[in-house]
């Protein structure tokens, strides 16, 4: 199987190559217009010469099974485009892009054209956050804080507090009928956004300070009398009466514990088993953050 990655970064270096580069059966090609960054990162696979390529068209002129983008998040929509048009089944980091025109555009493209089309929403795979799907789920909250990086509003929603959204979409447990978004902005930076989503017997509230004076990320998830809480994706405490925790293994890999790796496997297998994955239900994500920067902008204090 021959599998591009576009994009040579920390996210593709720290997380994505450690699982595509020990991936039995895979024909590995990195594109980067880096030339040091390509043979500095192709050397540590040893990848040979005919492996590395410097532009997308030579990329995609190797006729790929596969391709995994992870280039920064302005160029998404020009590459993504270019790797649909020709038919080649892409992951690609979330966000899809920066404007919902955007990724709309992508999602359709990918249908009318009928090939695979996977946002990497890593936390809908972490063990952690899969066990917090078959618990009682009357209220859900999480936190992912960090330490002094207030940022632009639609920079801040779409590169991290997606993350949070995305997580509580896939933890309600119904519909959502009610949205309601609060927020701090000083001077046009974003400092802190609070997302509340209600619907027929549950609350969930999402939470993400830039000021928070600890980088940590906290899920819990409560009902019949019962909560699950899941601390940095690595330890799972279960409260019923006695705090039971259980953590990560000494030998679990990181990328195996952010659900990185399950969701490049769940991308892989769906297509050497010829399935189309449908980036609709993403989208619904991107919807949900582009709703959450139109009432961040609302604010005092707001560009």
């Amino acid at each position: 199987m021959k599998v591009g990655c576009i994009g040579l970064g920390d996210i593709a270096q720290k997380a994505y190559l450690p699982v595509l580069g020990t991936r039995p059966g895979l024909e590995l090609h990195l594109q980067t217009r880096t030339p040091a960054t390509l043979d500095r990162v192709a050397d540590t696979l040893r990848l040979p010469a005919g492996h590395r390529h410097t532009t997308l068209d030579d990329l995609i002129a190797q006729d790929l099974d596969a391709a995994f983008v992870h280039a920064p998040t302005g160029a998404h929509p020009e590459i993504v485009s270019r790797l649909l048009e020709a038919g080649v089944p892409t992951y690609v980091d979330k966000p899809l892009a920066y404007r919902l025109a955007d990724s709309e555009r992508l999602v359709t493209l990918a249908e009318e054209r009928g090939v695979s089309l996977f946002v990497g929403f890593n936390r809908r795979y972490a063990p952690g956050y899969v066990q917090c799907s078959d618990h009682p789920r009357e209220l859900i909250l999480m936190q992912k804080n960090r330490v002094g990086l207030p940022e632009e509003p639609r920079t801040m929603i779409l590169d991290d507090f997606i993350h949070v959204v995305d997580t509580l979409r896939f933890l309600a447990p119904g519909p959502v009928d009610d949205v309601t978004v609060r927020a701090r902005v000083v001077g046009g930076l974003l400092h802190h956004v609070v997302l509340q989503l209600a619907g027929d017997g549950f609350t969930a509230l999402g939470v993400m300070n830039r000021l928070s004076g600890s980088a940590e990320e906290i899920l819990e998830v409560s009902g019949q009398d019962t909560k699950r809480q899941v601390v940095n994706l690595a330890e799972v405490i279960d409260h019923k009466g006695q705090p039971t925790v259980r953590r990560r293994g000494d030998w679990v890999p990181v990328a195996r514990q952010r659900g990185v790796e399950q969701a490049v496997f769940a991308f892989l297998d769906a297509v050497r088993a010829g399935k189309v994955l449908s980036a609709r239900d993403a989208l619904a994500t991107h919807e949900l953050c582009e709703r959450v920067v139109r009432e961040v902008r609302r604010h005092p204090g707001a560009a």
